[in-house]
């Protein structure tokens, strides 16, 4: 359990994917671009294997925690983490069920 407190350091808003591209050498790993309205940020999420066809998400809308320390991920520095449903072991990525515009925060 966490206290509220701690909750609300958590930061988390929604992000419009721009590019979205395999790392080489890695087929569980997409290197991806996204705007959070104010900036756009790089990342490294773990969803390769369920994604095809990573260009495909071009345009799509996802929560993005935002205040994660970066880390550099098979030499690409991952500023932030896309948030997706855990479903028996395999990723579900998570869609705002209407229109979002980037940046906005998730409360």
């Amino acid at each position: 359990m966490i206290s509220l407190d701690e909750f609300k350091k958590v930061e988390i808003k929604i992000g419009k994917i721009l590019s979205a591209e395999r790392v080489p050498d890695s087929d569980k790993l997409i290197l991806l671009k996204v705007d959070l309205g104010t900036e756009t940020r790089q990342l490294v999420a773990g969803i390769g294997k369920i994604v095809e066809n990573p260009e495909e998400l071009a345009s799509k809308e996802l929560p993005v925690l935002v205040n994660l320390e970066p880390k550099m991920i098979k030499g690409y520095e991952s500023q932030g983490m896309i948030l997706a449903a855990d479903n028996n072991g395999e990723p579900v990525l998570l869609h705002p069920a209407s229109p979002v515009n980037p940046g906005s925060v998730i409360k």
